[in-house]
């Protein structure tokens, strides 16, 4: 086993093939660890193509592994190289396994997919398990439903691996409104090893506190209408902009973000649309999302994962139009969320009625702030994470005050 180091070292593995979830989260992660303690250096292992558009924290560093994308089928194929899918992987999990041997990380944090990309990250767990380093997975609030969920599990070997190679298991949400497990046939040793942290806060950056986006083009207030990465987001631009294009008299402004992945021919459909709406305006990406939408009255999204925190976070109304394909996971949480009070939905129902939407972003500056709704320990993700990070990388030193955590039930 490593000799004892003054400075710790964290690795996270991010499971990226498309979108921005994975990436956002681990990222928002290792800069609450940093700032947290000035002894943690934090490496990011991320497939995602734009990891580069994005800044990082003093001690925040990250390995691209080569990219890959899920096609519509379902399969995988490399993103850029000319080489099929199987070797691809396998550089990728050589680049993994060298990575987390050279660096020799006192804490390896997995998200979402506890045996990575194909299993890619099997090796370097058992690497990293001989030498005694505590491993971690972290689980989203929502993953699938349970009857999609359990057979790709089974299908993926999951279950030997949460029950005999992670030591924690991390939720990033409140089983108050959903437990990512429910109504799987879990071992109460692999149930004990849950940790409901609760939701990730996030922060505007010190250095866009004084500034506008150099992108913000658009009349405030204004609704920020997001499609997250924008690889599946057409049907909700789609509608929106049916509602601006039926009723010139919506009171608010919009500002449409469509997501770096979003097909090319998608975009410049919607942009020849935006650009015949005074009130519209329309960008790809803006890596300072986050002033996008403290900035803004509402916040019209698919509902991923971040999106959510960040409605959270900046205590916005909420309007979410979830996708219901290839998974359930923004449905199954906009549905609770909706049930608790903390924002609304509206379904896709493929007729997109114009005034339904254009009803819909009338009303949502009106509607009660997600802060209006009390519910316990929702946004104290981010010390929670520290603390129990704490915890493993230092046995010897006990933070003051307790940890706030809910810990799953046998």
């Amino acid at each position: 086993m490593p000799g004892r180091r003054d400075h710790k070292r964290i690795l996270i593995y991010s499971h990226d093939s498309f979108g921005l979830g994975h990436l956002r989260r681990c990222r928002t992660i290792a800069h609450a660890l940093v700032g947290d303690s000035s002894g943690v250096s934090v490496l990011i292992l991320s497939g995602s193509p734009i990891i580069g558009s994005f800044d990082f924290r003093a001690r925040v560093d990250f390995v691209r592994i080569p990219g890959v994308i899920k096609l519509r089928n379902g399969e995988y194929t490399s993103l850029k190289l000319h080489l099929d899918i199987e070797q691809t992987l396998n550089l990728r999990s050589s680049i993994i396994q060298h990575t987390a041997d050279v660096f020799d990380p006192d804490l390896f944090i997995v998200d979402k997919e506890p045996l990575g990309l194909h299993g890619e990250v099997g090796p370097t767990l058992e690497l990293l398990k001989e030498r005694g380093t505590p491993l971690v997975l972290g689980l989203r609030d929502v993953m699938d439903e349970p009857g999609l969920l359990a057979p790709e599990w089974q299908r993926k070997n999951v279950m030997p691996a949460l029950t005999h190679l992670y030591d924690e298991i991390w939720v990033y949400g409140l089983p108050q409104i959903y437990d990512p497990l429910s109504g799987m046939e879990v071992p109460d040793s692999v149930r004990r090893k849950m940790v409901f942290t609760g939701y990730l806060r996030y922060e505007m950056p010190d250095s866009l506190q004084a500034q506008k986006p150099t992108t913000l083009a658009v009349e405030e207030p204004y609704l920020l209408v997001t499609a997250g990465g924008g690889g599946d987001g057409e049907g909700l631009i789609d509608w929106v902009l049916k509602a601006y294009e039926t009723d010139p008299t919506i009171p608010y402004s919009a500002m449409i973000v469509f997501g770096p992945f979003m097909q090319p021919d998608d975009r410049e459909a919607f942009l020849s649309r935006v650009a015949k709406l005074d009130r519209v305006k329309a960008i790809t990406f803006d890596a300072r999302f986050e002033a996008l939408v403290e900035r803004a009255v509402g916040v019209v999204a698919m509902g991923g994962y971040n999106t959510f925190c960040e409605i959270l976070s900046f205590d916005k109304p909420g309007l979410i139009v979830p996708r219901k394909r290839p998974r359930l996971e923004q449905f199954i949480r906009a549905s609770r969320a909706q049930e608790i009070g903390l924002l609304s939905m509206l379904e896709d129902d493929g007729v997109r009625d114009p005034k339904q939407m254009a009803t819909a972003l009338r009303q949502l500056p009106q509607q009660k702030r997600p802060s209006e709704f009390v519910v316990p320990g929702l946004l104290d993700g981010l010390p929670n994470i520290c603390r129990l990070v704490d915890k493993w990388v230092d046995r010897e030193r006990e933070r003051p005050g307790d940890l706030t955590v809910v810990r799953g039930s046998a």
